[in-house]
């Protein structure tokens, strides 16, 4: 006898996080879970699972059931441009991991530390162009959006730069306040802090305006590279093969999600803004990013 399958979801929801805690996707993802829990009636608990530029969690998940009980904060590393990097990839996210919902959207603030004397990006351009490749810049991760932000930053310059990639945000934002790494581009709420203790230095902010909390800290565009624009984002993917039903479910829950004041509020806190896109709008707008940031 066919037994009906109960309705979704059932039991508790696991959201992966690629990343350590502390940064933006952990944040974002904490955010957004706490207020998917009232909207669903179950514990959706957030599971850190860093390392390999976040493919272990993307791996990690598209192996799950597309069950609905498995999802993934997906961005720029794992889902547009870990392809490139990594050529041992054993999976293309686009092809196994199915979109639910953009979630949001952050421009990033580039910031220096005691390693580095600038006061300002054209400073910080110049500083590193003197050092004839011998410059290093701090990122989350390979492939994430504080790496491809810093790299565009400096490509667009002219100007080579070493990369050293860490396990999050929070690890290389360590190196940088104790001097060993003297730039990085991050989000804001993982420097916010240290921009008020005056241990990091902010020198630009990577979107097209001036952040409302940095009011005083110019655009890179304004201060130094023309037609610059950066941002991370962060969506919400699941296994390939998610029943019709569940994914409907789930956008729905989301975008009842970002409706919430509160969650508008707590976004704003991590310099995001609600995104409000579903399946099919954010299906295109990876291919987009994938194509943009492979060039």
């Amino acid at each position: 006898i066919a037994r009906a399958q109960p309705a979704w979801p059932a039991r508790p929801i696991r959201l992966l996080v690629a990343y350590a805690p502390g940064g933006g996707t952990d944040n974002v993802a904490r955010v957004l879970a706490a207020q998917l829990q009232t909207v669903l009636g179950q514990p959706v608990v957030v599971e850190n699972k860093p390392g390999a530029g976040g493919n272990i969690a993307t791996e990690a998940v598209a192996q799950a059931r597309p069950d609905g009980y498995t999802l993934l904060v997906g961005n720029q590393g794992p889902m547009t441009v870990n392809q490139s990097l990594f050529p041992s990839l054993r999976i293309d996210p686009l092809r196994v991991l199915e979109p639910v919902a953009l979630v949001a959207d952050a421009p990033l603030v580039a910031v220096a530390g005691p390693g580095s004397k600038a006061r300002d990006l054209p400073a910080l351009l110049q500083e590193a162009r003197a050092a004839r490749g011998d410059f290093s810049y701090a990122s989350a991760s390979n492939g994430s959006a504080s790496h491809l932000a810093a790299a565009l930053m400096f490509q667009m310059a002219g100007v080579e730069a070493q990369h050293l990639p860490f396990r999050g945000a929070g690890p290389a934002l360590n190196d940088v306040v104790a001097g060993h790494i003297p730039f990085m581009v991050t989000t804001l709420p993982s420097v916010a802090g240290l921009i008020q203790g005056e241990m990091v230095r902010a020198l630009a902010v990577t979107g097209t305006a001036r952040l409302a909390a940095l009011p005083e800290v110019p655009t890179v565009a304004e201060s130094a590279l023309p037609g610059y624009q950066a941002s991370a984002w962060y969506g919400i993917v699941a296994p390939r093969g998610l029943p019709a039903p569940v994914r409907a479910r789930l956008e729905g829950a989301i975008a009842d999600s970002l409706e919430v004041p509160e969650v508008s509020r707590r976004l704003a806190e991590e310099g995001a803004v609600p995104a409000r896109m579903g399946a099919e709008p954010f299906a295109r707008f990876m291919a987009a990013e994938r194509a943009r940031w492979s060039k």
